[in-house]
C-alpha cells in the first residue's frame, strides 16, 4: 500500500507542476512496481500497456467521433455561436451564470472538453473584464460547467462519462433519471452559490479582473468570423441528444448524425470539413492517451498484491453494495486523475460483480449506472487532466484556482455522490 501511495504522490505532484501525464503516468506506475517488488519491464510493457492498449480498443471509435463533431462545431462557428446567444440573454452582470449555462449547454451537446474550453474562453474573459469578475473565478466556472453534473448527472447525455457504464449495466444513457436530476441541482445550483459567493468575497477584498500578461486577450487568428444564427447552430446538438435518447441508436450512430448534420448545414465552410476532421482525429489521440495513460497505471496499481487488500477493504467499509460502488469509482478516478480513466478501471474490476449484486438485492442496474457516473465526477486533483489543459489554455496557475476547483470539483459533486447513494438504497431511481 505504501507504494500506490508514493506512486499516487509522485503522479500528483508532477502533475501539479505542469508535466503530462502521458509520461507522468508510466512513470509513477514505474516506482509502484519497483517499490512493491513487480518486475519493472513486465509491470511496463505487459501490464501498464495491456491497461492502455485495452481502454484505446474499447473507446476510441466514440473518442474519435467525439472530437470530430466538437471540431467542427468548433470551426463552423457553432460552439461560438451557442455560447455568445447565451451570454446575451443572461446579461454582463451575471457573468458567472452566462459562462457556466454556456458551458454546460455545449457539455450536454456532446461537444468535447478541449473544444468546450476554447471556445468558451474568449467569451469568459470579455464576460468577467466588463464584469470586473476576478479571473481566478474562471477556472472553476467552467470546470463546473463541463466537468461535472453535464457529463455525468443529466440523463442522456452523449459524453463519455455517461455511457461508459451501458456495457456493464446493460442500461441507456437516460438511466435513473430522478437521481440524475437530483444530483445534477445539487452540483449546479450548490457550485454556481459558492462561486457567487467567492466573487463577492473576492470584490470585497479589492480583487477585481486583472488582465494576464497577454492582456487577457487570446492570440489573434486572422479576421474575425462571423457567427452563425444560434438555431442553425442548435441543430447538431439535438440531433445527437435525440438519436441517442429518443430513438436510442447507438452512441457511435448518432455522433455520425450530428457530424453529417453540423456538415450540411454549413455547406459555406466545405474548405473546413477536412482540417476539422483532420484536426479532431489528431485532438481525440491525444485525449484518449491522456485518459489511458492514466488507466495504464491504474493496471499496474490493480496488478500490486496489495490491490485485493485495497478492494477487499473498499467492499468491507460497507454492506450497502451502491456505496462500495460509489467509494470504488471516486477513489480509482482520483487516483487516475481522470473521470473516465477512473470509471473504466473500477467498472472493468467490480462492473459484473455489481451487476449480479443488482439481481439479487433487486437495486436497478440504472441506479448503479447514474451512481459511477455521478461518482466519478468527484475526484477533481491537481493531476486531473482536464484541469491541467484548463489552466494553460487560460493562462491560470494552480495555486490562486484550485482552492475554487476543490469545491465544485471534489466537495460538492462528494456530496451529490452519496446523496444518490441514499436516494438508491430507498429505492428511488
Amino acid at each position: 500500500m505504501v507504494s500506490i501511495l508514493i506512486g499516487l504522490a509522485v503522479l500528483v505532484a508532477l502533475s501539479y507542476i505542469g508535466w503530462s501525464i502521458i509520461w507522468v503516468a508510466p512513470l509513477a506506475a514505474g516506482v509502484v512496481a519497483l517499490l512493491s517488488g513487480l518486475d519493472f519491464f513486465d509491470a511496463y510493457t505487459n501490464t501498464y500497456m495491456t491497461g492502455l492498449v485495452g481502454f484505446v480498443q474499447k473507446w476510441f471509435p466514440l473518442f474519435l467521433l467525439g472530437a470530430i463533431f466538437g471540431k467542427l462545431m468548433e470551426a463552423t462557428g457553432a460552439a461560438k455561436s451557442i455560447a455568445v446567444k447565451v451570454s446575451q440573454l443572461i446579461g454582463t452582470k451575471r457573468a458567472l451564470l452566462g459562462v457556466l449555462l454556456a458551458t454546460s449547454i455545449l457539455a450536454y451537446g456532446g461537444v468535447s472538453v478541449f473544444v468546450i474550453v476554447f471556445a468558451i474562453y474568449p467569451i469568459a474573459i470579455e464576460l468577467f473584464r466588463e464584469a470586473n469578475i476576478s479571473r481566478k473565478l474562471i477556472v472553476p466556472t467552467i470546470m463546473l460547467g463541463l466537468g461535472t453534473y453535464a457529463m455525468a448527472s443529466i440523463p442522456g447525455s452523449p459524453q463519455i462519462h455517461n455511457l461508459i457504464p451501458m456495457p456493464y449495466f446493460h442500461t441507456t444513457p437516460t438511466a435513473a433519471p430522478i437521481i440524475g436530476i437530483v444530483t445534477a441541482l445539487i452540483m449546479a445550483v450548490g457550485g454556481y452559490l459558492y462561486l457567487a459567493f467567492s466573487q463577492k468575497r473576492l470584490t470585497a477584498k479589492g480583487e477585481g479582473y486583472v488582465e494576464p500578461e497577454s492582456n487577457g486577450k487570446p492570440a489573434e487568428q486572422g479576421e474575425e468570423k462571423a457567427v452563425p444564427n444560434w438555431i442553425l447552430s442548435f441543430i447538431p446538438l439535438l440531433l445527437v441528444i435525440i438519436f441517442l435518447n429518443v430513438v436510442k441508436l447507438e452512441a457511435i450512430y448518432a455522433l455520425l448524425i450530428g457530424i453529417v448534420g453540423s456538415m450540411l448545414l454549413n455547406l459555406k465552410d466545405w474548405k473546413q470539413f477536412i482540417p476539422s476532421i483532420n484536426g479532431g482525429g489528431a485532438g481525440s489521440v491525444m485525449a484518449i492517451l491522456n485518459t489511458s495513460a492514466a488507466v495504464g497505471f491504474g493496471a499496474v496499481i490493480a496488478a500490486v498484491p496489495a490491490f485485493a487488500d485495497i478492494t477487499t477493504m473498499l467492499f468491507n467499509l460497507s454492506d450497502n453494495p451502491l456505496f462500495t460502488e460509489a467509494i470504488s469509482v471516486q477513489v480509482m478516478s482520483m487516483i487516475t486523475g481522470s473521470a473516465a480513466g477512473g470509471m473504466g478501471i473500477a467498472l472493468s474490476t467490480f462492473g459484473d460483480t455489481f451487476y449480479q449484486l443488482s439481481q439479487t438485492t433487486g437495486i436497478s442496474p440504472e441506479v448503479f449506472h447514474r451512481i459511477a457516473s455521478v461518482a466519478s465526477t468527484a475526484a477533481i486533483l491537481p493531476n486531473c487532466g482536464a484541469l491541467l489543459t484548463m489552466l494553460a489554455v487560460t493562462n491560470s496557475t494552480m495555486k490562486d484556482t484550485y482552492k475554487y476547483v476543490f469545491v465544485i470539483g471534489l466537495l460538492i459533486p462528494t456530496i451529490a455522490t452519496y446523496v444518490a447513494v441514499l436516494m438508491g438504497a430507498i429505492g428511488i431511481k
